[in-house]
């Protein structure tokens, strides 16, 4: 049977955008089962959305939040197509009319920018549903919390903190992948991007990781994408949401914090603890599984 798509991405991706269209003013889609075959062949059933919550500067530490957070929030592409991008594409014709506003968790605490017209009573719902939305949507976290403070006090040589915590991400995704047995399939990574020259950098120290450069000794099936926040990218304002909240639950573990109480299940790990990095008595060069549990 010919496939319904051919063989041309970009109509695939035309058609993709038709599907989430219709499903986010409730229609029901139903694809025949050899419709997205000839794409499915050497990718994985996993995307992956990535942002961080403080800057990674060493140099100059803002001593109420001193730490870097890097989430990585691993979807299933049946998930996130079906289920997540629909949601948040309603919730933004249902709140504003439109679907060009990009929820960021900044501007809606903040009250900024297209959430600083909104009431008490608005703001409050948009929150509330926001959180249902996440609560209700199955993906994992994985988290990389780093500790700047304890960081800088091991010396000079210093690693680029936004690069270590990539690295030691990518090598958790690869083990979450493993259990998955989707280990041998390409995975699409996307960060959002930040300057030319950042970027640039992220991209090559991303392809060195990849390429053995890593504690596990392996090579890593990823692929790196740098996407502007203004695509609008469902996948991006999901990991926007979620960093801050598990950055405030190490910070101040005795603080009510209902937003990381939604997102404590949902995040990957190999123990029971979350953990920060590094581990005090043995410094930057200890691996991630001998890091600090912090409850």
């Amino acid at each position: 049977m010919q496939p319904l798509l051919g063989e041309n991405f970009d109509q695939y991706r035309e058609f993709q955008y038709r599907v989430e269209f219709f499903l986010s003013l409730g229609y029901r889609v139903y694809l025949h089962p050899n419709t997205m075959s000839d794409f499915s062949s050497e990718y994985s059933n996993y995307i992956i959305y990535v942002d961080e919550s403080g800057d990674h500067s060493i140099a100059s530490i803002n001593s109420r939040y001193p730490l870097f957070v890097l989430s990585f929030c691993i979807i299933q592409k049946e998930v996130y197509t079906h289920s997540i991008s629909p949601a948040l594409r309603k919730l933004k014709f249902s709140v504003f009319g439109h679907d060009m506003v990009i929820f960021h968790e900044h501007e809606i605490r903040k009250k900024l920018g297209s959430f600083s017209a909104l009431g008490k009573a608005q703001r409050e719902r948009l929150l509330e549903t926001l959180s249902n939305i996440i609560a209700q949507s199955d993906f994992t976290i994985v988290p990389i919390i780093i500790d700047k403070l304890t960081l800088k006090r091991f010396g000079l040589d210093l690693p680029h903190v936004y690069h270590l915590a990539m690295r030691l991400g990518l090598e958790q995704i690869y083990k979450f992948l493993c259990s998955k047995e989707q280990k041998d399939l390409k995975s699409h990574i996307i960060f959002e991007a930040r300057g030319r020259m950042e970027d640039l950098a992220l991209e090559v120290e991303f392809r060195r990781v990849c390429d053995c450069q890593n504690s596990l000794k392996k090579p890593l099936p990823f692929e790196i994408i740098l996407a502007d926040k203004k695509t609008n990218s469902a996948g991006l304002q999901l990991a926007d949401m979620v960093a801050r909240p598990i950055g405030l639950s190490v910070l101040r573990p005795n603080q009510s914090n209902r937003a990381f109480d939604i997102l404590r299940e949902k995040i990957y790990r190999e123990q029971e603890e979350l953990f920060v990095y590094p581990i005090k008595a043995k410094g930057p060069e200890a691996g991630l599984e001998a890091q600090t549990p912090v409850g």
